[in-house]
Parts: C-alpha cells; sequence; structure tokens
C-alpha cells in the first residue's frame, strides 16, 4: 500500500539510504534536508531545502505526510561531537523540538525519532572489553556531552508526546553506521570511512595515523541493515528505545587491518595519543531486538567493509587523489 512518509535528513548518508530503500518498498517519499544528497541524487518523490530549526519550515515538511521518520541532526564523527557541544545540542534540540510538535499539529500517524548509542552512560563504557550495552542501562544518566545528552532528552519527549498527546513514536538508538555514499573526509567522517580514505590514499608499507592507542572497541553495523532495522521497527508496536547495531566487537586497530586486507596493502600505525578517542568500548546487546523484531543486522563487517572501501577508493581516484607508485624502469 502507497503511504506519504516524510524523510527528514534526506540528504545526509542514512537518510539517503532510507529514502531509496521506502520507495523501493512502494512508499511515496518526500525527502527534506538542508542540503542535497553530495553523492548522487536522491530517488525521493519530491525533495525540499528546508532548515529544521525553524517551526515553520518543519510544519511544512510534515504537511499531508501518514509518517515521519526524523533523521535530520547536526552530527559528525569523534572530532566533530566532541568539539561543538552547545552548537550540536542547540541544533539538534530546536530540530527535534519542532519536529515532533509539526508532527502532532499536522496529526501524523507514526514517527520515529534516530537516538544513538551516545545516550549510554560512559561509567559503562570505560573498558575495551565492554558489557554489551541493554536498552535499560540508559540510566541513571551519564550520556556524551552534548550530542548524547540531546539524544536523551528527545528519547524522552517522544514518550511524552506518546503518553500526552497519543502520537504513536518509535525510537532507534543507532550503533555506528557505515557504509558507501558516506562522508569520508572534512571532519564528520566515522572511523571506517576515515580509515579507508587514509589506506586508499597510502601505499603498500605506508604508514597512516590512528587516533589514540588503537584499543579501543566498537561494533558497526552496515547501512543496508540500518535501514531495514528503522523500517521493522516503524512497522512494530514497540514505543520504548530499541538498539540497533551489532555485536560483532572489533578494536580500532582491528579495523585498521580488515580495511588494509581488503585492499591488498601493508599498513603500518602511527597512534596520535592526543586525538579524541571517545569512550574505550561500546557494543550493543541485541536481545530485545531479536525479541521485538525478530530479527537483527547479519552483514559481518568484513562483508560490509568490502564495498565500502572500494567506493571511498573510487571517488578518490576518480578525483584525481590516488597517485599510483612509480615503476623504476628496467
Amino acid at each position: 500500500m502507497v503511504t506519504d512518509v516524510l524523510v527528514t535528513g534526506a540528504g545526509g548518508f542514512i537518510g539517503h539510504h532510507l529514502v531509496k530503500y521506502l520507495v523501493g518498498k512502494g512508499y511515496r517519499v518526500r525527502g527534506v534536508d538542508i542540503k542535497h544528497p553530495e553523492f548522487e541524487p536522491s530517488a525521493a518523490h519530491e525533495f525540499e531545502l528546508l532548515d529544521l530549526r525553524r517551526f515553520d519550515n518543519c510544519l511544512l515538511a510534515a504537511r499531508g505526510v501518514a509518517e515521519v521518520y526524523q533523521l535530520a541532526a547536526d552530527m559528525g564523527g569523534i572530532g566533530y561531537i566532541t568539539a561543538f557541544h552547545a552548537r550540536i545540542a542547540r541544533n539538534n534540540t530546536m530540530i527535534n523540538v519542532h519536529m515532533l510538535e509539526a508532527a502532532r499539529a499536522h496529526g501524523v500517524s507514526r514517527f520515529l525519532f534516530s537516538s544513538s548509542a551516545c545516550i549510554y552512560p560512559q561509567y559503562r563504557q570505560r573498558t575495551p572489553d565492554v558489557t554489551p550495552l541493554k536498552e535499560e542501562d540508559a540510566y541513571p544518566a551519564d550520556a556524551e556531552e552534548g550530542y548524547g545528552w540531546e539524544k536523551l532528552f528527545t528519547e524522552k519527549l517522544c514518550h511524552y508526546y506518546h503518553h500526552d498527546y497519543g502520537l504513536e513514536t518509535r525510537v532507534v538508538r543507532f550503533h555506528n553506521v557505515y557504509g558507501p555514499l558516506g562522508t569520508y573526509e572534512g571532519g564528520k567522517e566515522k572511523a571506517p570511512a576515515a580509515i579507508s580514505r587514509k589506506i586508499a590514499l597510502a601505499h603498500d608499507g605506508d604508514e597512516i595515523e590512528v587516533w589514540g592507542d588503537g584499543e579501543q572497541t566498537r561494533s558497526f553495523m552496515y547501512v543496508d541493515d540500518c535501514v531495514e532495522g528503522i523500517h521493522r521497527l516503524m512497522r512494530s508496536n514497540h514505543a520504548d528505545p530499541l538498539n540497533l547495531g551489532t555485536d560483532e566487537l572489533v578494536t580500532v586497530n582491528g579495523l585498521v587491518d580488515l580495511v588494509a586486507r581488503i585492499a591488498g596493502k601493508r599498513i603500518r600505525m602511527r597512534h596520535n595519543h592526543a586525538m579524541p578517542q571517545g569512550v574505550r568500548g561500546r557494543n550493543s546487546d541485541n536481545a530485545k531486538l531479536r525479541e521485538v523484531l525478530g530479527w537483527e543486522p547479519s552483514t559481518p563487517l568484513r562483508e560490509g567493509l568490502a564495498p565500502t572501501y572500494r567506493w571511498i577508493e573510487s571517488e578518490l581516484r576518480a578525483s584525481g587523489r590516488i597517485v599510483e607508485p612509480a615503476v623504476a624502469a628496467d
């Protein structure tokens, strides 16, 4: 059945992939963002450039739709979200509050909010061999500064809108999403994209910089699994926050080794302990995800990294930035 839906943040990485997924499912999709997708045109039936920090623009974006997927956010990798606490918290709080109220004002039937594993307490993430984080571990709260706190606040706001106004809200906590068509340079890129870029630009035997000691751990989710999980949650009756990630834990050093093997290069690491590295360990507990959806992300990290690396390498090669080493004459 064709349903009119709104995807905010449709010019961004996850939002762009989600639009394509929903269009493929037969939905009629309006995409909204402050920018167009960077690497290919949007598949949305209509795409509007709107600054969603303004309430009037949120009202305009949400007109005539049955469902809202609220993915619009000011965010980036660890270097970005640790450097701009006030800006990120201000921008995202305005977007989220205004979009929730616009959805209520228009009588939208369902509203999905994209939260983050950054809401989890830092005291639970102090060792690389971290215990996987369950949804109920969010409290007592000690979220990441700026980005994590505004996400946690909006989770509660969704609960209030559900309780007070009857708005069917869904809250998804992303765990490190990666894949092709994502930012890979400029300061907002995540670790898989940054490492892929560095290795693509390196020659066999070269050294690349790694932030921290490289023993910090994370789990990473391929974007195709992410958008399927978003849609499954939206179709479910589960109103409480839900993890969406994998439980395949890897160190950053291990991530470098994986990408290097995909690239067919021997890579040495130079660890920069002065750069931000985030919490020491973070992993997703997927027990509730399996219980609620009867499903969980299934793409192994190496299988998702291969097309991600190849796409970033092709972008760099097309831009003329990959220079092949000179071959000595006989």
